[in-house]
This record gives structure tokens, sequence and C-alpha cells, in this order.
């Protein structure tokens, strides 16, 4: 059965030494579908809605499903409406042996009228099926990754709201470095991936135009020590609010949609991400 959970982010403005300087907002609605095989899902389902809604006016329902299964058919996929009640997606899902042509379909059809999207990390191995659709979506076609490393994120476009804030030298606690195998013309690569191994970077941050939907991506994500970075949680938080065009040339939320900073006993915390084969 499905698990739903809803989880609501008030939105306070809570800068140091300054009093709150706009009203909330109406919170943008997530979706975070989840779930699948080699990753942690658990533990992350809650370092990123918690970590995302601590940075910005984010109210979530969590869709968590199909165990360490790879081939699972996540359930509110099966309605063509399935994203109707929410503003944005977040695909952190791993699901590489779903290849049901019509259920990849009616997925992408959902973003490509307009629904923005998230994709990270093993989404752009998910939904391999005899169509392009899905990774003309995430913006990326992506077959296989690197071994487990930290990661060296080289900034290309230092310029954009969503790079505001990314440390001039960042490497991931840890990581697999997936390796690019197409850029889908619609697609700007935002920040390189090096790893361990001599060769041509990969793109790892990127912003991609679906349709009418905007699309951030990022293949960082595998380790929660990586999913929990402040860095990491910035830079997703940052590239949601970009989607639904409510993030400032700063890099900061637009006005009304500022997070709810939690006190330092209530960051969420997860054990290292345990040996999973991907």
């Amino acid at each position: 059965m499905p698990r739903f959970t809803a989880l609501f982010a008030i939105a306070l403005l809570t800068t140091t030494g300054q009093t709150p300087a706009s009203e909330p907002s109406t919170p943008i609605k997530a979706l975070l579908v989840t779930g699948g095989c080699c990753h942690d899902y658990e533990a992350q389902k809650k370092i990123l809605t918690t970590g995302i809604s601590a940075r910005a006016n984010v109210e979530w329902t969590i869709v968590h499903e199909g165990g360490n299964a790879q081939d699972h058919r996540v359930s509110i996929h099966e309605h063509e409406d399935w994203a109707a009640p929410y503003d944005v997606v977040v695909h952190n899902e791993c699901f590489a042996q779903v290849k049901d042509v019509d259920l990849i379909h009616r997925i992408t059809k959902a973003h490509k009228q307009g629904k923005p999207a998230v994709v990270i990390h093993c989404a752009m191995h998910s939904y391999r099926g005899e169509t392009d659709e899905w990774f003309k979506l995430v913006g990326v076609t992506s077959h296989n990754h690197g071994r487990h490393h930290p990661i060296k994120v080289e900034v290309i476009e230092r310029a954009h709201p969503i790079m505001q804030g990314v440390p001039g030298s960042w490497t991931t606690p840890q990581g697999e470095l997936y390796n690019i195998a197409k850029v889908w013309p619609e697609t700007t690569p935002l920040a390189n991936g090096v790893s361990d191994k001599p060769g041509n970077p990969n793109p790892c941050i990127w912003i991609n135009q679906y349709g009418r939907a905007r699309v951030f991506g990022t293949s960082i994500g595998h380790h929660n020590e990586t999913m929990e970075d402040p860095a990491y949680l910035d830079l997703i938080t940052r590239g949601l609010l970009w989607t639904v065009d409510q993030l400032a040339d700063n890099g900061q939320p637009q006005p009304g949609y500022e997070g709810n900073p939690l006190p330092a006993a209530e960051t969420p915390t997860a054990e290292p991400s345990p040996t999973l084969a991907e």
C-alpha cells in the first residue's frame, strides 16, 4: 500500500537580528516521489523535506513505495491527473526496470503540460523504456556511473540564481559521478563534476525546459552524508524555488517564500548510507 505523508512548513522570516519583512505566502505544494533500488530513501525523504522546508515555504506530500524493487509502478502514476494537486514534483526514485511506454508517457505528459520538476540522482536512471521522453524530461541521458568517491563540483554558470551561494570550491562528502551520455538541447549545465579518474568532466547540476515546465536536475545525491550537507540542501532548495519562479536573482526566496529554520537540536541527521548495490 502506498504511504502518504504530509509535512507542513510554516514560513517565518528569521534573518538574524531583523524583524520579519514579509508575511508568509501560500505554501508551495510539493510532491516527493521516492522509493526503489539501491538508496536509503527512508532517511532521504526526511532529510530532503525537512531541510528544504527549513529554507523555503514548502508543504509536502510524500509518496514512498516499492521497497527495494526496480520495477515498481508508483500507484499515483496510474491516474492521468496524478500531478494536478501540486505546484512542483520532486523525483528521487530509482525504478530502472519500469519500461511501460504508456506509463512513462503519462508521467512525462504532466510535466510537458507545465508541471515543474526537480530530478535527483537515480531519477536519471529510471524509466528506461523504448522512449526518450523521460530522458528529455530530466534533461540528460545517463546509463552508468563511476565508483563511490567524493565529487569535486566545478561551477560553469556562476551568475545563475541557483548557483548563488555554492562554495567556490565544493567537494561532496561522498558521491558517485554519473556518466552523461547526452545533454538534451533544452538543457543548460550549471556545473560539472570531477571524480577520481581523469577524463572529461560530466554535468552534475543543470536546468532544463521540458515543454511548458521548468526542470532542475542534479545527479548528486547517492549518500545521506552528501544529502544532509547544508550546501546540498541550499542548492536543492534554490533549484525547487527556481522551477516555480519564486527564486530572486540573488539566490534568495522571493518575499513570503522564506523557510522556517530549525533550532540546531532539531536539525535532522541521518546515519551513514548503508552499502547498497546499484
